[in-house]
């Protein structure tokens, strides 16, 4: 599994430490408010597990995020297939932090790492984020990283219920090499 390294953070493997803090995060209603319901710790391990096994089988999937200073984790960001049941395709962006890593542009800095890592070492020719019409903070994200938007291919997410979590928009970035941004790669051994 590839390591990542950009100038604050470190995007690796999970760990049975990275557990409890991430179960904490996804019960936090002000984490959840765009993503649904609360998970409880089981569910939140579950999709650990099933994170790590795609990342294995694919070569990328989601990483862990750490403050390579204090060796603190903050949450998971990465790149992901788009579900088979959505309006569009391709390899799709995304982060999630913990409440008290928002603000200091941690999600900007793993995005743009992980853009790197699609564009460079996968060579893929467009990456996509998705989110709810009012995330206004993780729109912030995408525009921030260079990624546009076409009201024109905004969406209702087919495995939402009705409800303001189902219209959602979409951005998009081609596959470009990124000036200026690089990333410090490491191959962690599998297992």
């Amino acid at each position: 599994m590839p390591e990542l390294r950009t100038d604050r953070l470190l995007l690796r493997r999970w760990r049975e430490s990275d557990l409890e803090p991430w179960a904490a995060t996804n019960a936090n209603p002000e984490v959840r408010e765009h993503l649904g319901e609360l998970l409880t710790r089981e569910r939140s391990d579950a999709a650990v597990a099933l994170m790590q096994a795609e990342f294995d089988e694919r070569g990328f999937g989601w990483w862990a995020l750490e403050v390579r200073a204090t060796g603190q984790f903050i949450g998971r960001a990465g790149l992901d297939e788009v579900d088979e049941d959505m309006p569009f395709a391709g390899v799709d962006i995304g982060w999630r932090l913990m409440r008290s890593a928002w603000g200091h542009g941690y999600a900007t800095e793993a995005a743009l790492g992980c853009l790197a890592f699609g564009f460079e070492d996968l060579g893929l020719p467009e990456v996509v984020a998705s989110t709810t019409v009012n995330n206004l903070r993780s729109q912030a994200v995408m525009r921030r990283i260079g990624m546009t938007r076409d009201p024109a291919d905004d969406f209702e997410d087919p495995s939402v219920p009705e409800g303001p979590l189902r219209q959602c928009v979409l951005y998009r970035t081609p596959g470009k090499m990124l000036t200026g941004y690089t990333t410090r790669r490491d191959t962690i051994p599998l297992g």
